[in-house]
């Protein structure tokens, strides 16, 4: 199920790699910037990240045109990120941060769904066989790490769908 990463047009224009001043240009460059985000980290399934590591990454670095956007920009872009709600910071100095291309109501919703087509109301699964197991091998939640797995957890937890329970080796969840 590997895909290539679809770049946007303007990941090869040399002046996206500077923020515009003009506002209404800016908003439209911010904008570019979270949707390349988002869809990067989705097709790669990264979920967190330093800002070193985004930095580095591809992502805010085109090698080919020899263009990386400076560290001040890329706060920018993680701030408005988490504006959006689809970025949260992992420590005070906001050198690590969690990147949700989906909400975690959006992955509560999913793995619900998964639970239900497959008969598994009133099961209990350790959090690792959710994310990990065989099972949910073709699922989009497999793989997700176990932050974002949590806060989709404790939605559907005030949802009344499920409850988050200690298990003999460490957390799990009961689906109702």
């Amino acid at each position: 199920m590997a895909m290539s990463f679809e770049w946007p047009w303007q990941y090869r224009f040399p002046p996206f790699f500077t923020l515009q001043p003009n506002v209404d240009t800016r908003q439209k460059q911010l904008a570019a910037w979270c949707s390349l985000v988002l869809s990067f980290c989705r097709l790669h399934k990264q979920s967190s990240m330093t800002v070193m590591e985004a930095q580095e990454s591809p992502l805010f670095n085109n090698v080919k045109l020899q263009r990386k956007l400076p560290m001040e920009s890329i706060q920018v872009v993680l701030e408005e990120l988490r504006k959006k709600g689809n970025l949260e910071w992992l420590d005070k100095n906001k050198s690590s941060f969690l990147i949700m291309w989906r909400r975690p109501e959006e992955w509560g919703k999913l793995i619900y769904q998964w639970v239900s087509k497959s008969g598994q109301n009133n099961s209990v699964f350790t959090l690792y066989e959710l994310t990990n197991g065989e099972d949910t091998e073709d699922e989009e939640f497999h793989g997700l790490d176990e932050a974002t797995l949590l806060r989709a957890l404790q939605a559907l937890q005030q949802e009344h769908k499920a409850e988050i329970i200690t298990v003999s080796d460490g957390r799990g969840v009961k689906f109702f």
